[in-house]
């Protein structure tokens, strides 16, 4: 698990083991969550209006329901500024999910996207399954091949092949549209490109996935004695933050090889539980112990 070829928070290598488990094949889409919703009557984070105590420095106007939005900008621009490409769009949720006058039609078989960790977890639930740990999320993206740096090999990719839904060309407004993409980056049909070894699909690209874990920005050195089915139960201590930040993994359409590269089983983030964007989905597992 692990790399030491890419990013700090990759690191260190190491061996940890899971218990046996079984993985939904591709993220969980908007008509399995649209079922969700029709049998439970749930309503998203992105649907609720966000309370004051918990945003104490947003003017009263700003506390409206919404979601993160993806814009491209019209020409090159610093990658450290993140909202320049990003907007906070009022009524963007999982239903409309670019915001007012975006809809969901054709997109039954797309991931569902907007899904704050708590929606997650709550289908999850519904369903009679769990969210991944990291580990498990890991292993399975891996698809046998150990130590590979990507999904399918260690090649970014095989010469004239599009293996995943990911962002090609110079990020965030230069895009080249591949194999099931639209003229505008966004998600694709599931299973749009080639499995890994497991049979998995889109565990690479389409959307990042939620897991269970606490983001912490190092690993345990230890590689002897890791615990079976590893998570960290606790927030990073000394943290600010009034959101705790989990892992998510997989990278999506929005990940470039000039921006972001996390398009690999190892590459790592921390997301805080309250985020929904149009690229951050998930899928389950069920633990067969």
């Amino acid at each position: 698990m692990g790399s030491a070829d890419f990013f700090p928070e990759e690191r260190p290598v190491r061996r940890v083991w899971v218990d046996p488990f079984r993985i939904d094949a591709h993220p969980v889409t908007n008509a399995a969550f649209r079922r969700f919703v029709k049998q439970t009557g749930y309503v998203t984070v992105a649907e609720r209006t966000p309370r004051a105590e918990d945003y104490p420095e947003a003017e009263p106007e700003d506390l409206v329901a919404g979601a993160l939005v993806f814009r491209p900008t019209a020409g090159p621009v610093p990658l450290d500024r993140w909202r320049r490409w990003w907007r906070y769009v009022p009524g963007a949720s999982w239903r409309r999910p670019h915001g007012p006058g975006s809809t969901l039609d054709g997109l039954d078989r797309h991931p569902v996207t907007q899904i704050a960790y708590a929606d997650a977890a709550a289908y999850a639930h519904w369903a009679g399954k769990e969210l991944p740990t990291e580990a498990e999320w890991e292993f399975a993206a891996r698809g046998g091949l150990d130590s590979a740096a990507y999904a399918w090999g260690n090649e970014p990719e095989p010469t004239g092949r599009r293996m995943a839904n990911i962002w090609v060309g110079e990020f965030p407004w230069s895009f080249q549209p591949g194999r099931g993409q639209g003229r505008n980056p966004g998600t694709t049909v599931v299973g749009s490109y080639p499995p890994n070894g497991y049979g998995l699909t889109d565990m690479t690209g389409n959307v990042w996935e939620w897991t269970v874990d606490h983001y912490r920005p190092e690993h345990p050195a230890s590689s002897c004695c890791s615990p079976r089915n590893p998570r960290v139960d606790a927030p990073e201590p000394d943290t600010d933050e009034r959101f705790p930040r989990r892992v998510v993994k997989g990278g999506s359409y929005l990940c470039a090889a000039n921006y972001c590269l996390r398009y690999r089983p190892s590459a790592r983030q921390g997301q805080t539980e309250d985020t929904a964007t149009c690229h951050l989905g998930f899928r389950c597992v069920v633990r067969d112990g």
